[in-house]
């Protein structure tokens, strides 16, 4: 059983563990619309019959080995135009919080946890409702890896892998939502482009020559991302481009 964090000022202050749940993030945003949850309450689930990865890919964990959770955010002080922000400051404060347990982990564009060999180990949805150009509110799902040993995908891998021993689940929890915390606090105070730039320093592959698809292959690098969250390639030639989600991918 998941408890209430008392490290936290209010992420975590409502947890709602289920043990089974088809998923987290239909489950926060049900609750959301009807007015069951608040602010920083989190949807905590033991095992997950139908998660949900981006753009409508499956996130399949083992029962009760790792983290599968959404939380809820209402972000009404963030533009629509830089609801992205949203995505770095998640995707940070996970692999800043495992840092913390000396493991070291990238973040692969646009929200993807990988280690440094180019295995991933958790995934990031968000589901942003927009109203009047803000994020009137937000459900974030966050799926990770953790004690689970064996894989249908060989690109994938767990914690327990890096860490060569079971890791304890409620503890890598609290430090990923008080984490979490702290950088939403600064996303609040309109830090944009101190969150920015400790996204692009933990962020895989970045000014690094590797093979590429946008419908043709190419060898290019990554040398940034714009406000709006695309990403920003150099190629091989000299040309730049700029990429949103899934118009160009990384050939292993």
């Amino acid at each position: 059983m998941y408890k209430i964090l008392a490290n936290t000022l209010f992420l975590g202050k409502e947890v709602i563990y289920l043990p089974v749940c088809h998923s987290t993030n239909d489950l926060a945003m049900d609750m959301l619309k009807s007015g069951k949850v608040t602010e920083g309450s989190i949807v905590i689930a033991g095992e997950q019959t139908h998660g949900k990865g981006q753009r409508g890919n499956v996130w399949k964990s083992e029962p009760n080995e790792n983290l599968t959770f959404s939380l809820v955010l209402r972000p009404t002080f963030l533009n629509a135009m830089d609801q992205f922000y949203l995505n770095i400051m998640i995707s940070v404060a996970i692999v800043e919080a495992l840092a913390s347990l000396n493991l070291e982990l990238l973040v692969k564009w646009p929200n993807d946890i990988y280690t440094t060999n180019g295995h991933k180990v958790g995934g990031i949805l968000f589901e942003n409702v927009i109203s009047k150009g803000k994020v009137s509110s937000a459900v974030v799902g966050i799926g990770l890896n953790v004690n689970q040993k064996f894989f249908d995908l060989d690109q994938a891998t767990s914690l327990v892998w890096l860490s060569k021993q079971e890791l304890n689940l409620k503890e890598i929890f609290s430090l990923i939502i008080h984490k979490i915390e702290k950088n939403y606090v600064l996303l609040k105070g309109g830090k944009l482009s101190e969150l920015k730039d400790r996204y692009l320093k933990s962020m895989y592959l970045l000014n690094s020559w590797a093979k590429y698809s946008d419908g043709e292959d190419f060898i290019g690098q990554i040398i940034g991302i714009t406000e709006e969250g695309k990403l920003i390639m150099e190629k091989e030639s000299g040309v730049q481009n700029f990429y949103a989600f899934k118009e160009v991918k990384f050939i292993k």
